[in-house]
Parts: structure tokens; C-alpha cells; sequence
């Protein structure tokens, strides 16, 4: 079966990078536009990863991440921030949110797929 991977992303553009760069892999991809929508489709799918976007509409990505991570049923699953908040700090400010990875934008696909690889291995 393959791995299912949840992405909560408000920008078209970079849910357009990560669909065209996981097309060609074997896993499945969910987007949510928005932290409230990635909190309920991470309980309606249960994926096995979660890319998370931190500068989101109705909840942010921190508060995202810590109600997932509140939640006994999700806890375990992997969330990356995917953000261009790329200052000091806010590596550790999303590790605290409960992010198990961290990777600034603009990313290379690469780099993207390779840390997706790390987690889902």
C-alpha cells in the first residue's frame, strides 16, 4: 500500500511544486488549504506524513501541529514545517509545536523528497 502524504498549504503555486514532484513517486498526496482543514483531514485520513505549512489561514501551522500532536490517535505521525519563516528561532519554535522536521522555502524538490524519504523509510 502506498504511503499517503498530507499537505497543508494555502498557496497554489507551492501545492503545484509538491504534486508535480510527488507524481512520480509512489505516494499518494492529500492537500489541505488551511490549518483548521489540515487539523481534520489528518483525523479523517490518518496519513503517515504531514508537510505543514506554518503562515496559514483560520489556524497557523504551530497551532495545527500541536493539535495533532495532542491527539493520541496522530501523535505518531511524522509533521515537517515547510516554511519561509527561516529565521533564528523558528526552526526551534516549530520543534516545539510538536514539527518533527523543519525545511525553509523556497526548497529544492530534492532535498524535499529526500527528508519525505528519511521519515517514511
Amino acid at each position: 500500500m502506498s504511503k499517503r502524504i498530507l499537505m497543508v498549504e494555502d498557496t497554489e503555486d507551492n501545492r503545484q511544486i509538491v504534486r508535480d514532484l510527488l507524481a512520480t513517486t509512489e505516494y499518494e498526496l492529500i492537500e489541505a488549504a488551511d490549518g483548521a482543514a489540515g487539523v481534520a483531514a489528518a483525523v479523517a485520513e490518518k496519513p503517515d506524513l504531514i508537510l505543514m505549512d506554518i503562515q496559514l489561514p483560520v489556524i497557523d501551522g504551530y497551532e495545527a501541529a500541536r493539535r495533532i500532536k495532542a491527539d493520541p490517535t496522530l501523535r505518531h505521525i511524522p509533521i515537517i514545517a515547510v516554511t519561509s519563516y527561516a529565521l533564528s528561532g523558528d526552526e526551534a519554535k516549530a520543534l516545539t509545536a510538536g514539527c518533527d522536521g523543519y525545511i525553509a522555502k523556497p526548497f529544492s524538490p530534492r532535498q524535499l523528497l529526500a527528508m519525505i524519504r528519511e521519515f517514511l523509510s
